[in-house]
């Protein structure tokens, strides 16, 4: 059926528009009505005997508005869906009886396969197909705390860590930007947070399922000398010897440092030391046995996962936690070592203690060491008093 509505005066036309319509044209009219009517009353009749299931271009999109929407419409939904399906192989399925205590703490509502418990630091594109975008998967993981007043040496200390190392920048001086100078600086994670230890760092962006992608994890000083390092001759090392928690040798002539941490001439690693008389109840434990230093410690997998747990939110310098580390693996005298092949200086440069602030008079520096010490005792305390809690538990369930 066709209308026209003319809103112009046509030369000629004027009084043909105002006449009544002819009995034929009428009964053409009336008549498509009523064909009209009937197709569309047979058509609303068929139609509910239409599976939407078979319907493809809605099949998901209905699923997703029932998840998503009021749960009793999902479940009146799937009642219906799975009384009114005859076929074997259709499955029908009511998200809220999903109930998984196997999957990690707060996602026992998602199905398993969906679950992606473990992340990493590998860089994405904003294009093209996900699979497509990595080259590579580094394999291991270094970390420097930095400032930006210590580019030079930790340029040179980046350029010693190949492609298969990613490097993770902590920057405690909030300049981030000005690293652009730097080529390898574009493949880098950058994350910054002013006057922070990398302690504070590492409890809060190096969770064991963050890292988990990484079979060693570095965690170093702005200001280590690696003119005699090499990366990936120090994974062959600590691989070789099944290290879980090492440490490259210490040139012997370049400050104080613990006797367990110097380097030793002529062979690849060593595990024991001897210190002065007293200082070791143990010939196995710290400082003469299963001990390395902090500044510049390199954890396996597995051993970090232990040893995140055990750094403190609130005691952030980490003094004492090389004292603590054999507890994370065993045997800890045999897989706690010094890489003697592959050494470095420690050039004792202090930066981060210039980040304090002056007290009473002192000088910056001074405040920060002397939280440094204070942190030793009170991380020393914790661990005891935990581990007189446990036992006590243990005895008290034992006499009940």
């Amino acid at each position: 059926m066709k209308m026209e509505f003319d809103t112009g005066y046509r030369k000629g036309n004027f009084g043909r528009s105002s006449l009544p319509k002819k009995p034929n044209e009428i009964m053409r009219v009336l008549v498509t009505i009523a064909v009209g009517m009937m197709f569309g009353f047979f058509i609303g009749v068929s139609f509910p005997s239409l599976s939407l299931t078979k319907l493809n271009i809605t099949t998901a999109l209905i699923h997703d508005f029932v998840i998503i929407g009021d749960k009793s419409t999902a479940n009146s939904t799937q009642d219906t869906a799975s009384t009114s399906s005859s076929s074997s192989n259709q499955v029908t399925t009511d998200v809220s009886k999903i109930w998984v205590p196997s999957n990690p703490k707060g996602a026992e509502m998602l199905p398993p396969g969906i679950v992606a418990s473990e992340s990493d630091f590998y860089l994405r594109r904003l294009w093209g197909k996900p699979s497509e975008d990595l080259t590579s998967k580094p394999k291991y993981l270094v970390t420097f705390t930095v400032g930006y007043d210590q580019r030079k040496n930790v340029d040179a200390a980046v350029k010693k860590f190949s492609e298969n190392f990613t490097i993770l920048l902590f920057h405690y001086d909030g300049r981030t930007s000005e690293w652009g100078e730097f080529e390898w600086s574009r493949r880098a994670i950058h994350v910054s947070a002013r006057k922070q230890t990398k302690w504070w760092y590492a409890k809060r962006f190096l969770h064991p399922d963050i890292v988990a992608a990484y079979d060693y994890i570095f965690i170093w000083d702005e200001d280590l000398g690696v003119e005699h390092f090499d990366a990936e001759e120090y994974i062959k090392l600590v691989r070789k010897y099944g290290l879980e928690i090492s440490q490259p040798g210490l040139e012997p002539n370049r400050g104080t440092t613990w006797q367990m941490t110097k380097r030793r001439g002529g062979q690849d690693i060593h595990k024991v030391t001897e210190e002065k008389p007293g200082w070791c109840s143990d010939p196995r434990l710290p400082p003469c046995a299963a001990f390395v230093e902090i500044m510049a410690p390199v954890f396996s997998r597995e051993a970090w996962r232990c040893v995140w747990h055990m750094i403190q939110n609130d005691l952030v310098h980490g003094w004492g936690l090389d004292f603590a580390l054999q507890r994370c693996v065993e045997p800890p005298h045999e897989r706690i070592g010094v890489v003697d092949a592959q050494w470095i200086v420690h050039q004792t440069v202090p930066s981060l203690g210039n980040q304090g602030e002056a007290e009473d008079g002192k000088a910056p520096w001074k405040g920060v060491r002397q939280r440094c010490q204070k942190e030793w005792e009170m991380f020393r305390n914790r661990m005891e008093n935990a581990e007189k809690s446990y036992f006590k538990s243990l005895n008290f369930t034992r006499n009940t």
